[in-house]
């Protein structure tokens, strides 16, 4: 019997069943904070978006954000594989993790890992191990796969990364193997992250700002400089760091910012938010 990894956060993070959850998805597209509109997916496209940083709060909270990164996916064509890096909430497991067999399980399906993939990203890096303690409990990587699922069925495969180091020089040697390994492949690289954490709504979009304005331009130097300098509790720095890293090697030519919205712009408290930001780097 394969090695399946069963949804941790299935009822608490998004909905527990496969019809309730579906429709969560679109009501995410269709939110006022969304696209506002289910994207029409196309499964054979030019295949342009090679990374995306999407938020991995509670589908009520974050969704909307999300569904823009995933909207752009949509039009895009579908890639074979995913890479998903990920922040270690939970302090289980090693500094750097992924698993290398298996499927992943949520209410919509069964995703295959990508062995190869994750084998040689664990060999080109030297710094990732194959550790699957590290992703039982973490929600950071698992609530991306039911958005994929929506759009391409359980036809894809994933490689998902687990970031408890989160160093500028680590999480660019994750970012470096990964492109090593992805060059030639069908994929999209995805970091998850949530932005600044429990600051009012204006400090948290002025520090967000400086932050994210990094990341469109790519310099991951700079925007770990300012995550460090300002002090920004983004919990996933060291994905969107390896994530800039792979695009700018992989011939990423753009990094756009999709929407930034806060938990204050979905339930009116303003007063301590969590930051939500969607990014698309296109060739």
């Amino acid at each position: 019997m394969a090695n399946v990894r069963r949804a941790a956060q299935a009822g608490t993070f998004y909905e527990g069943t496969a019809n309730a959850l579906k429709r969560q998805i679109e009501d995410c597209f269709l939110h006022e904070l969304g696209p506002g509109k289910i994207p029409e997916i196309v499964k054979v496209g030019s295949r342009n978006v090679i990374g995306l940083v999407c938020p991995h709060a509670g589908y009520m909270f974050s969704g909307p954000v999300a569904a823009h990164a995933y909207y752009e996916l949509a039009l895009d064509g579908k890639p074979d594989i995913s890479v998903i890096f990920g922040p270690n909430h939970t302090g289980y497991g090693s500094a750097l993790a992924t698993v290398n067999e298996g499927f992943w399980r949520t209410p919509l399906g069964d995703v295959e890992v990508d062995s190869e993939t994750a084998n040689q990203i664990a060999h080109e890096s030297h710094i990732v191990d194959v550790d699957e303690s590290a992703h039982r409990f973490e929600h950071s990587i698992e609530v991306q796969l039911p958005f994929l699922q929506y759009l391409y069925g359980s036809n894809f495969k994933i490689v998902p990364v687990c970031f408890l180091m989160q160093d500028l020089s680590s999480a660019r040697e994750v970012g470096k193997a990964t492109a090593k390994v992805l060059a030639g492949k069908n994929a999209v690289v995805i970091a998850s992250s949530d932005m600044t954490h429990y600051e009012s709504q204006e400090i948290a979009a002025k520090k967000d700002r400086q932050a994210l304005e990094a990341v469109e331009a790519m310099d991951e130097a700079k925007f770990y400089s300012i995550v460090e300098t300002q002090r920004i509790t983004t919990c996933g720095y060291g994905p969107i760091i390896a994530l800039i890293t792979a695009a700018k090697n992989l011939g990423a030519r753009e990094a756009k910012l999709l929407c930034y919205k806060t938990s204050g712009d979905v339930i009116g408290d303003y007063s301590s938010v969590v930051g939500y930001a969607a990014v698309c780097f296109t060739k």
